[in-house]
């Protein structure tokens, strides 16, 4: 362990690869791994890039990425793809995109699934993240699989969010109802050379007055035409500008508070989950049940009121063993 950890320190690909692997499948000695890895993160900027399918998120990522590359910035790129209902895996649409990036040895880049979590996230993607900034990349680009109202999920692990979104893609108040404009710390009009980009950019204005942040801050709209790589360093200096803001607002240390705690129950409803899974039986119990469920023999609620039963009634067995 000490020796992967030292390997990770001092940005082996490798062993980040290994050591994503590692917690994405929840393998033996995970969490020692990130228990080490954890003190060590913290220093690089988190930019999570969510909008809807086919507003262009690749391209920025692409194009950002390449842009803090000339700056001599090492960049870690995390593209979470929806998983396969059968294997769980990521279709991996991101890495193929991204070929050029790829043979650059300063970046790394890495498709993930999500695992079925309904914000596009899984708690394995949060735990890539800590070990891409314990490696020493100065730039973690986090990009989601745009399913739309779920998106917000981005928020709990980026420290600025930007919004990609197109002229005349869909029903802006729809967009509003979906939350990201919430969260949208820079709004990026992509394929600003389409016809309506003017009307969408005054909508966007006006959208904006409605959602009043708490923090006060006015999130910039930038316009981009990714493919030919217009904007993108408007785009950077939006988000270092967002980055500024928040280092000069010491009460927003509220948001990480938030997200620290997000993750300790997620670790814990996945702690939870576990245990009661691997209780004598609880494997067979649990196929038993979903074949109930299934046929309507019994509904999902009494289920896992039975299962819980069984969880409750073998922890005070085993108290009682202890005493």
């Amino acid at each position: 362990m000490s020796t992967l950890i030292e390997r990770i320190t001092g940005g082996d690909p490798t062993a980040v690869a290994r050591a994503i692997s590692r917690v994405e499948d929840g393998a033996s000695g995970a969490a020692e791994l990130m228990k080490q890895v954890f003190p060590r993160a913290g220093k690089a900027l988190v930019i999570g890039i969510t909008g809807a399918p086919g507003a262009g998120k690749s391209t920025i990522v692409d194009k950002l990425a390449a842009h803090y590359r000339t700056k001599g910035e090492r960049v870690g790129i995390i593209a979470v793809d929806p998983s396969s209902p059968f294997s769980g895996g990521a279709i991996l649409g991101d890495r193929i995109r991204m070929q050029t990036l790829s043979l650059d040895k300063g970046v790394f880049i890495r498709s993930m699934a999500t695992r079925g979590n309904l914000g596009g996230l899984a708690r394995g993607t949060v735990d890539a993240v800590a070990i891409l900034d314990a490696a020493g990349y100065e730039k973690i680009l986090v990009e989601t699989v745009g399913v739309g109202q779920d998106e917000v999920e981005i928020v709990k692990t980026a420290d600025v969010c930007v919004v990609v979104l197109v002229p005349g893609m869909g029903d802006d108040v729809q967009t509003l109802k979906a939350g990201i404009m919430e969260i949208g710390d820079v709004l990026v009009l992509n394929k600003a050379d389409r016809e309506g980009v003017l009307r969408a950019e005054k909508e966007l204005q006006a959208l904006l007055t409605l959602a009043v942040r708490e923090d006060e801050w006015q999130p910039a709209i930038v316009k981009t035409v990714a493919t030919e790589n217009k904007g993108i360093d408007d785009l950077a200096s939006a988000i270092e500008h967002n980055r500024e803001f928040q280092r000069s607002r010491p009460e927003l240390s509220e948001r990480r508070r938030a997200i620290a705690r997000w993750r300790i129950l997620e670790l814990l409803r996945e702690q939870l989950v576990s245990e009661a899974l691997n209780g004598n039986g609880a494997v067979a119990k649990l196929d038993r049940l979903a074949n109930e469920v299934a046929s309507k023999q019994r509904d999902p609620y009494s289920a896992v009121e039975e299962l819980m039963k069984t969880e409750v009634g073998s922890q005070k067995s085993e108290v009682s063993n202890n005493t």
